[in-house]
């Protein structure tokens, strides 16, 4: 499996990778008049090569390996080829033995903002900063692998973790407008708190290595072992989901439990309306404590049979 030669992607001759990503890109558009949307198809199209022609590893990838994500930018406004603008990103990896893929990402970006005129050129080069745009797409590119990589080997994202810290620390010393900068920095200025930089630096605190630690537990030993038993896997995520509610106790402003939950959380009711009534009972109490905004949904844990 792919995921065993993480540790060796440094080492692996570029020439021996194939793209990593298999990526879905929609411009949505909608709030923008005029009936002459060419520019968007044309961004549209730049982006998907960016993203799914760009070898982000060393890592070799067989084309049913490559990771199943989507990306959409919604644009809010254009003027002089400034963009405001939103991203939803997901990303998703299967689950062995099934057909089910489980979603690993499920994040919006608030401050999507960049610059592009069309037929911009996307380039991409290690430590090196183009535009806004191009850096934010690395960045999620990054942010998508380390995920998928973290669900395969436990804290096997590190390294494209630090990528994405590299990212933003190129960007911090870049010069950009005030909107592009929002993301960036450790002060966060815009819509969200929850912004590039908090969640990378979440990512490589060592206060969350337990957090990232269920999180491979949870893909890689319960999910991918279901087939073979059911219980025991429940079981196994019951015990584990202790972890989310320690780093929300531990750190009640931090982001990755709410990322995590973005993400998992309809998976986690489907999991435990058929657990037992002490998964049940234990499962739920957590959950609410720490994502109580959702605490209908997790009421149909107990309202299963």
């Amino acid at each position: 499996m792919r995921k065993c030669l993480a540790i060796l992607f440094l080492i692996l001759p570029l020439s021996l990778a194939a793209q990593e990503l298999n990526c879905t890109v929609t411009i949505n558009s909608d709030k923008i008049e005029g009936s002459n949307k060419s520019v968007f198809n044309t961004l549209q199209q730049a982006v998907t090569e960016y993203v799914n022609t760009i070898r982000w590893t060393g890592m070799t990838f067989a084309e049913n390996e490559r990771i199943e994500c989507s990306m959409m930018i919604i644009i809010n406004s254009v003027a002089d080829n400034v963009y405001n603008a939103e991203l939803q990103v997901q990303a998703r990896r299967p689950v062995f033995g099934t057909t089910y893929t489980t979603p690993l990402l499920n994040i919006k970006d608030n401050n999507f903002n960049f610059q592009y005129q069309e037929f911009d050129r996307l380039e991409y080069q290690e430590n090196i900063f183009y535009t806004n745009l191009t850096a934010m797409l690395a960045y999620y590119c990054y942010l998508i692998i380390g995920e998928d990589m973290d669900s395969f080997s436990r804290l096997g994202g590190t390294p494209f973790f630090t990528q994405c810290e590299n990212i933003i620390n190129a960007c911090q010393t870049a010069t950009m407008s005030d909107a592009e900068m929002e993301g960036w920095s450790a002060i966060a200025r815009g819509t969200s708190n929850r912004n590039r930089y908090a969640i990378a630096n979440n990512l490589l605190d060592e206060s969350y290595r337990k957090y990232r630690e269920f999180y491979y537990e949870y893909h890689r030993l319960s999910l991918d072992e279901m087939t073979q038993n059911v219980a025991n896997s429940r079981a196994r995520i019951a015990e584990g989901i202790t972890a989310l509610r320690e780093a929300r106790r531990a750190r009640p402003n931090g982001h990755l439990v709410s990322t995590f939950l973005d993400a998992k959380s309809d998976e986690l009711v489907n999991i435990f309306k058929k657990g037992t009534a002490d998964e049940k009972k234990k499962v739920y109490e957590i959950l609410v404590e720490i994502d109580p905004t959702r605490s209908s949904l997790y009421d149909e844990i107990n309202n299963s049979d």
